[in-house]
């Protein structure tokens, strides 16, 4: 009986091609991107800076591994189909989709409008479904592949209005109706293309350590379990985790990195 492949081969992504769109994101995009890109995978970067993300990835070839640039605008369907164009006709295709990118984010109940949602659909609703209708059919012909979809913990709980006392932040209603549906979205994934060899996860960290004002740090590192909040590093291992080997048997799940806060 041939051995099976130790713990640590099976995290490895070598030979892999890995999309990311929001891939140079400052907030979670170039984290995972460069957590895949080091454990093996050639890794596409695509969002719509294109020179944030020649950046990125000079910077990520610049320490020995493979990664490239393309520019997406996920509220696009034809910036969506011409990227998975390229990355079939470059690279035979991709193995691992993250969907990273976000649109929006800036306003709250307030003042938002029925255009803002629109506005927000067309990028975080149609856009998510376009891309996993756009590289499917690939990892489907491949007989594997793993879809990962950044959500939030506010996908999970609802937002707490009291962490955002004291400061002008906005709690926009558009990110938790994207976010929850972005979930039971996955789970259908998980279900209608299991048996064809491809898996689809979600992730759903916590609030991202950015220069917020101090009572909101205050407020919300007092609620979360471990005391602090999510850093870049954080989300890396979860990522090459669900998109590895390690995690064959893992799909239709949302895996929480929150520090505890939805334990509460």
């Amino acid at each position: 009986m041939p051995l099976s492949p130790g713990i640590l081969d099976r995290f490895s992504l070598e030979g892999r091609v890995a999309v990311v769109s929001g891939g140079s994101g400052p907030l979670f995009g170039s984290s995972i991107s460069e957590a895949l890109a080091e454990a093996g995978a050639t890794v596409v970067s695509a969002s719509r800076s294109e020179e944030r993300n020649e950046a990125l990835a000079a910077g990520l070839r610049e320490r020995g591994w493979r990664a490239h640039a393309a520019q997406l605008d996920i509220a696009d369907a034809d910036s969506i189909a011409a990227l998975a164009t390229h990355v079939d006709e470059r690279f035979g295709g991709a193995d691992i989709l993250v969907n990273s990118a976000v649109v929006g984010r800036d306003a709250g109940f307030d003042e938002q409008t029925p255009d803002h949602w629109e506005h927000s659909a067309q990028g975080n609703m149609v856009g998510l479904f376009a891309m996993c209708k756009a590289f499917l059919p690939v990892m489907v012909e491949r007989g594997r592949g793993s879809i990962i979809n950044i959500s939030s913990i506010y996908g999970v709980v609802a937002n707490d209005p009291s962490l955002y006392e004291g400061t002008d932040m906005k709690q926009p209603p558009d990110y938790t109706f994207v976010k929850a549906g972005m979930i039971n979205f996955t789970r259908y994934l998980a279900n209608y293309f299991g048996r064809q060899g491809v898996r689809a996860n979600c992730i759903c960290p916590g609030g991202y350590a950015d220069d917020q004002p101090e009572p909101f740090v205050d407020q919300y590192t007092k609620r979360v379990p471990v005391g602090r909040m999510l850093e870049n590093d954080d989300i890396k291992g979860a990522v090459v985790f669900l998109a590895s080997d390690a995690s064959e048997y893992v799909t239709g799940t949302s895996l929480m990195v929150d520090g505890g806060f939805t334990s509460l």
